[in-house]
């Protein structure tokens, strides 16, 4: 049996880190400073879109995507900007940024509401393109 529930661990994440509102991430989301991350399944990007210029970095790889000592190392996520997580509803992002904030990158925030609180606030979005591997 567990002892705690996603909304609690969502809960708990919110009072360690920054989260901002949609209207909060539209006002600074095109600063040289800042940069979006979309931690959602590839595949909802494909169904349902992304925003413009947010990097994606799937939920599962984030944590060895920051880690300049695991292989899998993104010099993006060593830049020194502002790194603004976002998923689909804002719960997943909200403990990935939990997560890496306490792996020590700063500074983090996450957007409430996710990608579709974007969409609702009618912020723009773009369609996501599968892209499979060429035939041989």
């Amino acid at each position: 049996m567990i002892t705690k529930g996603i909304k609690e661990l969502c809960a708990e994440a919110e009072q360690e880190i920054e989260t901002m509102s949609v209207a909060e991430v539209m006002a600074v989301k095109d600063a040289n400073d800042v940069q979006l991350v979309d931690i959602r399944d590839i595949r909802e990007l494909w169904r349902e879109g992304a925003i413009p210029g947010a990097t994606h970095a799937p939920r599962g790889m984030l944590e060895f995507w920051v880690d300049p000592a695991s292989p899998y190392h993104r010099e993006e996520f060593a830049s020194g900007k502002k790194f603004i997580f976002f998923c689909a509803g804002g719960m997943r992002s909200a403990l990935a940024a939990q997560s890496l904030h306490r792996m020590g990158l700063a500074p983090v925030a996450h957007m409430a509401g996710g990608y579709k609180a974007w969409v609702e606030a009618n912020g723009p979005t773009e369609p996501k393109e599968a892209k499979l591997p060429k035939a041989k």
